[in-house]
Parts: C-alpha cells; sequence; structure tokens
C-alpha cells in the first residue's frame, strides 16, 4: 500500500467532475432566477411591503429556493444532492400552490410574485424549471449512473 492510496482514501475531495452541458445551462438559469427574483423582492419590501405582503414575501422565499437550489446543483456533493432535491421539489410544489391560488384567489396576493399564474410573468419558465431540474438530477444521480 504505497503513499498515494493513502491519501486518496483519506482525502474528502470529490473528484467527480462538475456538470457539464445542460446542466451547466440549467445551473445558469437557476442563477438568473434567483438574481432576479431577489431583486424584485428586494426592491418590493423595500419600496412598498405594506401593498401586498403575502406577494413580497413569497417572491422573497422563491428567490431564496432559486438561490439554494443553484448552489446545490452545482456541487457534486451527496448532501448538496439532496438539498438540491428538496429545494427544487418545494419550488414545484410552490409554483404549482401560488400558481393555482393566484387564478383563483386573486385578493389574496395584491401583486404577483414569481410563481403567480405560474410563471406567467417569467415566460412561465418558473413552472417548467423545477421540472427540468428533477429530472436533470435523475438523469445525473451517480447512484442511477453506477446501475447502467
Amino acid at each position: 500500500m504505497g503513499r498515494d492510496s493513502v491519501t486518496q482514501q483519506d482525502s474528502a475531495e470529490d473528484t467527480r467532475r462538475p456538470a457539464y452541458g445542460a446542466g451547466r445551462v440549467l445551473i445558469f438559469v437557476y442563477g438568473v432566477f434567483a438574481l432576479s427574483a431577489s431583486a424584485r423582492a428586494s426592491v418590493q419590501l423595500i419600496r412598498s411591503a405594506s401593498e401586498a405582503p403575502l406577494a413580497y414575501t413569497l417572491s422573497a422565499v422563491a428567490a431564496v429556493i432559486y438561490i439554494a437550489a443553484a448552489v446545490a446543483m452545482a456541487h457534486n456533493g451527496r448532501r448538496m444532492r439532496r438539498l438540491a432535491w428538496v429545494t427544487v421539489g418545494i419550488e414545484l410544489a410552490g409554483v404549482l400552490a401560488v400558481g393555482t391560488l393566484s387564478l383563483w384567489h386573486t385578493e389574496l396576493f395584491g401583486d404577483d410574485t414569481v410563481w403567480s399564474r405560474y410563471g406567467a410573468g417569467y415566460g412561465y419558465v418558473p413552472a417548467v424549471l423545477p421540472l427540468l431540474g428533477l429530472f436533470w438530477m435523475w438523469r445525473s444521480s451517480p447512484a442511477r449512473i453506477a446501475q447502467a
């Protein structure tokens, strides 16, 4: 047993390659949405938080979820993959719940959120993004790839 094998066993560094191709594009889009939702929520909360507190708070929550999802999807570690699954799952549930509520009970919100009307204000990308994120994470799963 040489020195190299001991170093490799003791190393906590993840040597798998980071996302390439479609994965990088997806992570980039999550980053753009993180910035966009953060900026929108910040401006709304600073300027007029009392006008539509639920809508503006939901936009801030969406921003935090997009940030967490982008960071988690960009890393290969087991914990970060779990975080990505959770955040993208919450994102999908949020888009469906807020999208449905914003159509049926418009009086609840007072103004649009990132997820209102299933993301209509953003070209429905917020509705499609979590589906693509979940598919990509399933497709790039190390456990699934190892079985193939």
